[in-house]
Formats: structure tokens, C-alpha cells, sequence
């Protein structure tokens, strides 16, 4: 009860501080002073008119604040000032290595990525070596660094221009010590793999993650994740999901997120909430109604959901587990042999037992599986092609076109799944407890490893803000920026970003609600965003009027420890 009133009190502070603050101190100018805007402060309130003012890339003062001399000023008239875009779920991890700049976040109002969901960027060892040598060579990067606070001291002596935190993967830990190999680990192997996760939050990580229809993080029980996200707990981190099934064992794969976070003693965090397949069409009422239940019962469950009905994944993921197992070599290895194609014939072909729960059924088919990123220039043709009509192209069987596909491009490719109902992607995200996430990666259109990409990478912010705010009207737009701002903030414990309040760190968007929307289509993705008309990162402006500046002061974000 006490910790529950000072909670109360500290609220009623803070609000009381915000309404008083009307007038900047006196004295030297600010560096910044946006004017005139609607304000829409993160908080889910509804906007007012007002100006926010930044000096030492933190906010001094918000509202009406009257003209105050500033060495910076930029009109709002017409537009919305809110907080900077969390992004809840994106793979930035090596592009922002490549290009610091993140142009198609920036351009999004992104200000904040969360990385490291599956395979995060450390710690990177023993079998892990060697296939993220071969992955950051693809994008011309070494990998000169081992543990996640080298790869963020990394990222820092580089420049980047949004702020980054990361969680550890449990994928990541179990390729530094067992490979790409299902067995049970021991139990010095798993103890290992407990150092390795203390390791990564001593040096900041958010807490666990975990992507379980991937290898190797499939091969995880229950039992296993528990320890290792009781680590996380020590530190005060979290638990975030990617589970373990997504169609037809949705429920039991919520189930499964909610007992390690009740077990471990954390809260849980479930990516891209979704239910695949047009047989489980429907059933997010279901989904959510288990989530609820499990927060009335006193588990702290959130989620966060892309606006689209196609997901994006590795084009191999269309092949049964069973295959993924091992090394790149003998993946390769499997999709030559003629008898592995002539069982994956029998196992994809409709009706089969295979068949049922397979990406590519949920998909509805090989027309449900498109092309996305791909390596070797004789493949570029078929980026933006469906399975059906590539195999057409090829003149084979879609089976035989996927593997030599995968073939040539070393057992990888980019994929996009069409695989939701719309219906269910509203009902998801009117949740009070979902935010927004991209599972997007920071791009420019002239990466040639970036290929043909889904067009969350470059517009889901925006899509968020034209097509479900303007133009569905399913959300407010107040509730809509809280779902990109202080939300994302409170799910991962940045307790000084997401709010347009005195003291908070000056990451600001400035957008035009009428025009704000998404251009990048899954046609042709590749195109930025429209509407952003100024952003803002901790204090220095990153892009205005359709330009970036060039400036990269994000910064890494590290989880405080608790212990």
C-alpha cells in the first residue's frame, strides 16, 4: 500500500509540475523552442495548443509558455508535437552499423529502437562465431566485437541517429554454447548459458527474449527458459516473446509466455500478437481474452502489433523444422538430395499431415509466400514475385523452386507471408496493453542487402497514424501516440522518454496530421514516409522539411540494474 501511494503521489506531482511549468526559467535562451503545435503529450490525454522548449537535450518546459528567447525555433502551426516513436520490435541491429543515419525510421518519427529479439548482436561465441561472420560480411561489416556492451561501445564510437536498447536472446545463448544442435543442454552448459545472460544485463541488456519457431530457440523447454529468465528478473529486466506458435496452437503458446514470466517472477512482453492461418481466422477475441485473464490474475502481460496482414521471415521457413537443424553445409546438403524433395513433396502438398500448421498453408498456399530479400544477382528478378509464380518462371514444382531458390542464395532469403485477417489486426490493436511495433530493420533504399523488404520497414508509423487514426478511425489519435510513446516506454522501463514533461529527454516529432501517411507498398516498398515534418533526437534535430541533417546523437539506452 505504501509503495502504491508513493506511486500516486509521484503521478500527482509530476502532472501538478507539468501544468505548472508554463514559463521557462529566465536567464539564457533555450536551444530549442518548437511553437505552436498541437500538443499531444504522450500521456493519452487529449492535444492542447501549445510549445515545448529544449535546452541540454532535455525538455524545460511544455504548454503554454508564452515566447521565450530560444537560439533555435520551429514553427508547428497546423501540426502535431508528440514524443518520439518507440519502435517495440525491430531488427536494426547491423543496418544501423552500416548506415547510422536510420533514414527509414527517422522518417517514420522513430526516435527509439528495441533490438535483440532471437539472435542478439552479443554475446557472440564459440558455434555463434562463424555464421555471424558469414552475415555481417553480406552487409561489409567484421565483427569486431564479442559481448553486447562491445557491440554497443560499437555502435557509440560510430554515431547513430536514433537511440538503441537491446534485450539478450535465448537463441543467442544457446549458439555460444550447443550450435545450431537439438539436444538437452547439461547442465554446466545450460549453468553457461545463465553467466552468459547475467553477463548481457550487467551490461545493460532490457532482459530475455526469445523467437521460438526459429532454431535454436525452438529447441528450448519451458523448464529451461524459466532459468534463464529468472536471471533477467534479478536485474529487474523482462521477458519477450516471439512464441511459440502463432496458428492453430496460439493459445497454448500464450499459455507457455505467461508461465515463465508467473514462474520467473517478470513481466512478459509477446511481439507481434497475431493469429495465422484463414482456419484460425477470427480467434484474436480468443487470444486476448487469455491475456486478460492471465493479467487479472497478476501477471503483467503486454504485447505490441504491426499494421499489416503479411508477416515477414527467412524464405526457408517454409521447410519443416526438422530440416533447419545443423550447419549451413548440411541444410545444403539436405536441399540437394532428391529424396528430401520428393518427401517435402509429400509433406507441402495440401491435405497432408505436413501440411497442416506449416508456414506455407497458413500462408494459404505457395501464392501466400512472396520473394523478399535475396543475394545473388540472378535471383533480383524474382523479389516481389509469389512462390507460384517464381516456380512458374523456373519451370518446375514450387518444391524444387524453393530449394534451388534457397540454393543458390546459401540456404537464406528474405519472405513475406500473407497470413492475417484484417478483423483481427483492429481487435488486437484497440488493446490498452498492445503498442506498436515494426519488426522492421532502419534501411535505405540504396542497401543493396536490403532487398525487396516488407513495407513495415519504412511505413508503419505512419500507416498506424493515416489508416487507423484518419482514416478507419479504430484509434484516437491520442491513444494512438500513447501506443508509440509512453506505452513502449513503460513495457521496457525507459523511465525518461515517451512524455512531452519537464525533464524528460528531448526526443520530439513534429507531424502534419492531415498528410502524414505510408507510401511503401508491398509492390514496391522502398519508399519513405510522408507527413514528418521535424524530428527530434535528444535535443538536436535529426530531419526536417524531407531532409536529414546528417546529426546522429542517439545514444544506447541501458537498462538500470536492480540487483
Amino acid at each position: 500500500m505504501k509503495t502504491k501511494l508513493s506511486l500516486c503521489v509521484l503521478g500527482i506531482a509530476m502532472l501538478a509540475g507539468a501544468a505548472v511549468r508554463r514559463t521557462a526559467p529566465v536567464g539564457e535562451p533555450v536551444d530549442l523552442l518548437i511553437r505552436n503545435g498541437r500538443i499531444v503529450d504522450g500521456s493519452g490525454n487529449p492535444w492542447y495548443f501549445g510549445s515545448v522548449a529544449v535546452r541540454d537535450g532535455r525538455i524545460v518546459a511544455v504548454g503554454r509558455i508564452g515566447d521565450l528567447p530560444a537560439r533555435r525555433t520551429l514553427d508547428a502551426q497546423g501540426k502535431v508535437v508528440a514524443p518520439g516513436f518507440i519502435d517495440l520490435h525491430t531488427h536494426s541491429d547491423y543496418t544501423l552499423l552500416v548506415d547510422g543515419n536510420a533514414e527509414s525510421k527517422i522518417r517514420q518519427g522513430v526516435t527509439t529502437e528495441i533490438l535483440g529479439e532471437s539472435a542478439s548482436a552479443g554475446p557472440v561465441l564459440g558455434p555463434a562465431v562463424e555464421p555471424r561472420q558469414r552475415e555481417l560480411q553480406m552487409m561489409g561489416l567484421n565483427l569486431d566485437w564479442r559481448t553486447l556492451g562491445e557491440y554497443f561501445q560499437r555502435l557509440e564510437r560510430q554515431g547513430i541517429a536514433v537511440n538503441v536498447a537491446s534485450y539478450v536472446a535465448s537463441g543467442q545463448l544457446w549458439m555460444d554454447v550447443l550450435g545450431n544442435r537439438n539436444r538437452r543442454p547439461t547442465p554446466g552448459e545450460l549453468h553457461q548459458m545463465e553467466q552468459l545472460a547475467e553477463q548481457a544485463m550487467r551490461d545493460g541488456a532490457l532482459g530475455l527474449s526469445s523467437g521460438l519457431i526459429y532454431p535454436p530457440d525452438r529447441y528450448f523447454t519451458t523448464d529451461e527458459l524459466v532459468q534463464l529468465a529468472r536471471v533477467a528478473a534479478r536485474y529487474g529486466g523482462i521477458y519477450t516473446a516471439h512464441i511459440r506458435g502463432e496458428g492453430n496452437t496460439v493459445l497454448q503458446a500464450v499459455d507457455e509466455a505467461v508461465e515463465i514470466g508467473r514462474r520467473a517472477g517478470l513481466p512478459v512482453h509477446i511481439l507481434h500478437l497475431k493469429v495465422a492461418g484463414k482456419a484460425n481466422w477470427g480467434r484474436m477475441p480468443e487470444v486476448v481474452h487469455r491475456i486478460e485473464q492471465a493479467r487479472a490474475a497478476g501477471v503483467e502481460v503486454t504485447a505490441d502489433v504491426y499494421p499489416y496482414i503479411a508477416a515477414q521471415t527467412d524464405l526457408h521457413m517454409c521447410l519443416p523444422p526438422r530440416l533447419l537443424e545443423g550447419t549451413r553445409e548440411e541444410l545444403l546438403a539436405r536441399l540437394r538430395d532428391p529424396a528430401v524433395r520428393a518427401e517435402l513433396r509429400r509433406e507441402l502438398a495440401p491435405g497432408s499431415p505436413g501440411w497442416v500448421g506449416s508456414q506455407v498453408q497458413e500462408a494459404g498456399g505457395w501464392h501466400g509466400v512472396m520473394v523478399g530479400s535475396v543475394h545473388n544477382e540472378a535471383d533480383r528478378p524474382y523479389q516481389g514475385l509469389r512462390m507460384d509464380e517464381v516456380a512458374r518462371k523456373m519451370g518446375e514444382d514450387p518444391v524444387d523452386a524453393l530449394c534451388d531458390l534457397l540454393l543458390r542464395e546459401g540456404g537464406s532469403a528474405g519472405a513475406i507471408y500473407f497470413l492475417m485477417d484484417e478483423a483481427d489486426l483492429r481487435t488486437a490493436l484497440v488493446q490498452p496493453w498492445v503498442g506498436i511495433g515494426s519488426d522492421g530493420s532502419a534501411v535505405n533504399p540504396e542497401m543493396p542487402f536490403a532487398g525487396f523488404p516488407h513495407p513495415r520497414f519504412y511505413g508503419t508509423f505512419p500507416r498506424v497514424l493515416a489508416r487507423y487514426v484518419r482514416e478507419q478511425r479504430v484509434l484516437a489519435l491520442p491513444d494512438a501516440i500513447r501506443k508509440m510513446t509512453s506505452l513502449p516506454a513503460q513495457i521496457v522501463g525507459l523511465s525518461d522518454r515517451g512524455l512531452l514533461r519537464p525533464g524528460m529527454a528531448a526526443d520530439i516529432v513534429v507531424f502534419d496530421p492531415e498528410h502524414i501517411a505510408d507510401r511503401a507498398t508491398f509492390e514496391n516498398p522502398r519508399q519513405y514516409a510522408v507527413g514528418i515534418a521535424y524530428v527530434v533526437v535528444n535535443g538536436q534535430v535529426v530531419f526536417e522539411q524531407g531532409r536529414h541533417t546528417g546529426a546522429r546523437p542517439g545514444r544506447v539506452l541501458r537498462h538500470q540494474l536492480s540487483d
